[in-house]
């Protein structure tokens, strides 16, 4: 498939995506203390074949081998995040040395393998103890990740310039506390009205905590967003894709663009914010940047006995799907980049998390064919490139995964890597989407220097 390469920018940001639970492993080495996702994953029933992330990718002692990979690829950048407990066990407290030193020895190769880091403070891994004091439906939480925030920032800024404040609230609010499938396994919507509230404010307040500790700092907040369609003209189905557009997109941008949260969600909700003088302006510190996660579109039907936002997914036919059961629609990419510039007036669009699962299979040889996953690849990135022909200020993008890993409640049968592991032995082997992204790669830099 033909991209149009030429519509990015020369220092375009070709990276891969991972987290820290996901991919680390060594839960419970030098100091590191559990995670609400440790305490969710042991517990019996929540994960998919009672898989947990003890050792995941074994990422903790094999990262010198994984920056190789990332060399053979081609990258120039690798999003990554950093485990709170892992830096600060008491959530609160004193900091662990040798975490910092963890990423402190990952961020300095990465500088010398010629990969920008990307650095995420919270990819869902809240320390228990924190938990255990209330979590983050309590005002608190948001104040000690500020204090967490400011001392990685310290540790890492004079390296690191690029920093993400949250991965995908909605699915620590959202999935977490009002459905139950993610950790901590909540189901209220108080609750998960409040964490997603206190979410945000944390973003605000370590968005001013990282300011002040590096200088030219580029700060921003990933959003997992969804392009959402009625699935009739019916009024009651225009309704609920209003709802669900609010739900899942407004509830999480609006605030931040000092919109605050928006009225018609907190009606459907019917929860007091938890609002205090200030916060709002704290909320909307200026991004300089905005991260897109896309994965698929929705196409949604009024439910009116439902849990908030009250609608139920309506599934199209002869639209193809991933082994997540997703739709596979890159317009959806487009469209959502599109609205980020027009309605929003972003400057700096990063698509920081896009990919795919699907049910890999290893020749006999060891290599590993999926050209499904590679079709997606291509017709997503050919969707970006086609939003940046239209203006989006489109920066870099960021393939999930690097690596088959642990994938939350669905354990390690999905895999979404663009190089395979296998988890008894931990051998990666670079798929044949990895290959073809490192293709793309290459024939950009070549279409830069021609173009020079």
């Amino acid at each position: 498939m033909t991209i149009d390469l030429a519509a990015l920018p020369e220092d375009f940001l070709w990276g891969t995506a991972t987290s820290a639970y996901q991919i680390e492993g060594a839960v419970a080495e030098d100091g590191r203390s559990p995670s609400i996702w440790d305490t969710f994953s042991h517990t019996p029933g929540k994960i998919d074949n009672g898989d947990d992330g003890d050792l995941a990718c074994d990422h903790y002692h094999r990262w010198r081998e994984d920056i190789g990979i990332m060399r053979q690829l081609g990258t120039n950048a690798y999003r990554l995040s950093i485990a709170w407990p892992r830096v600060m066990p008491g959530g609160d407290g004193p900091v662990n040395a040798k975490g910092l030193d963890f990423y402190d020895g990952l961020i300095d190769a990465l500088l010398e393998a010629g990969i920008t880091p990307s650095v995420t403070l919270y990819h869902w891994d809240l320390p228990q103890v924190l938990q255990d004091r209330g979590g983050w439906p309590v005002r608190d939480t948001a104040h000690h990740f500020a204090s967490y925030a400011a001392v990685v920032a310290d540790r890492l800024g004079d390296r690191v310039k690029h920093w993400t404040t949250l991965n995908e609230p909605l699915c620590s609010a959202w999935i977490g506390h009002l459905e139950g499938l993610m950790a901590p396994g909540w189901t209220d919507l108080t609750a998960a009205v409040r964490t997603s509230y206190h979410l945000l404010l944390g973003h605000g307040l370590a968005t001013q905590a990282i300011r002040a500790a590096v200088p030219g700092a580029q700060v921003g907040i990933v959003n997992n967003l969804s392009y959402i369609e009625a699935a009739t003209d019916r009024p009651e189905d225009v309704a609920a894709a209003r709802r669900l557009d609010g739900h899942t997109n407004r509830w999480w941008l609006d605030p931040v663009h000092g919109r605050g949260f928006p009225a018609d969600m907190q009606e459907v909700y019917g929860v007091e914010l938890p609002e205090q003088q200030g916060d709002l302006e704290t909320i909307a510190a200026p991004l300089d940047w905005l991260g897109l996660n896309y994965y698929f579109p929705s196409t949604v039907a009024d439910d009116p006995t439902g849990q908030a936002p009250r609608v139920r997914t309506v599934r199209r036919l002869g639209v193809p799907r991933t082994a997540m059961d997703w739709e596979v629609d890159a317009a959806g990419i487009e469209n959502l980049l599109l609205r980020l510039t027009n309605d929003y007036g972003a400057r700096k669009i990063y698509v920081t998390e896009n990919g795919s699962a699907y049910p890999d299979i290893v020749r006999p040889d060891g290599t590993v064919d999926d050209p499904e996953r590679t079709e997606y690849l291509e017709q997503h990135l050919a969707a970006c490139a086609s939003a940046a022909r239209q203006g989006v200020p489109l920066a870099g993008y960021f393939a999930w995964s690097l690596l088959d890993n642990f994938e939350w409640a669905y354990g390690y049968d999905k895999r979404f890597g663009l190089v395979h592991v296998d988890y008894k032995t931990q051998r990666r082997t670079i798929k044949g989407s990895g290959h073809r992204y490192a293709d793309i790669i290459r024939a950009h830099g070549r279409k830069r220097r021609n173009a020079a």
